[in-house]
């Protein structure tokens, strides 16, 4: 009994290391710039409005493509200075044939837009621009920092597990005022 536990427990490991270790397609374009005091970060994320993602709209499965931004300072132990987390969601209706667009910005609904067209479907899930993370008055003159934006996408699509897949970029800048 003990080995089938340990071949199981065996497999089961390896078969997480290897869907984490599964190249994604998708990838995260980031723009950061300062705007009116504050650092505004600019972001698409390209190949993530895939058919797994349409199918699972089109079925009226309520789908959320979820940003958590974050503003850091790189030393030995990276330092915080700001956040966001920003959300898309479409909610399709089969009926009526119409999506219902919502963006949150840090639990706070920004904007609501409904449409039957597909192409603003999908840039409204995986485009962002202009979102502020932080007031330069937090930054130190000519220090540098970095966004850090992470993406995560529910309902989850393509795991054996149901774990999440979550794609990473980041984008480095020097604050000079």
């Amino acid at each position: 009994m003990r080995v089938i536990i340990r071949r199981f427990f065996f497999w089961s490991v390896l078969l997480v290391l290897a869907a984490a270790t599964v190249h994604s397609q998708e990838t995260l374009r980031i723009t950061t710039f300062i705007n009116d005091n504050r650092v505004v970060v600019s972001f698409e994320l390209n190949d993530a409005y895939n058919e797994a993602v349409r199918e699972a709209i089109a079925s009226g499965l309520r789908t959320t493509f979820t940003y958590q931004l974050e503003l850091r300072t790189p030393a030995w132990i990276d330092r915080t200075v700001g956040t966001a987390i920003v959300s898309a969601t479409d909610q399709y209706d089969n009926l009526t044939r119409r999506h219902t667009l919502t963006r949150t910005v840090d639990g706070r609904v920004e904007d609501v837009l409904v449409t039957e067209d597909d192409a603003i479907v999908k840039t409204w899930l995986t485009k962002w621009s202009r979102v502020p993370v932080a007031d330069t008055a937090k930054l130190d003159p000519t220090r540098d920092y970095y966004v850090r934006v992470s993406t995560r996408t529910r309902p989850v699509g393509g795991s054996l597990l149901g774990v999440t897949k979550t794609i990473t970029g980041q984008v480095k800048f020097t604050f000079v005022p």
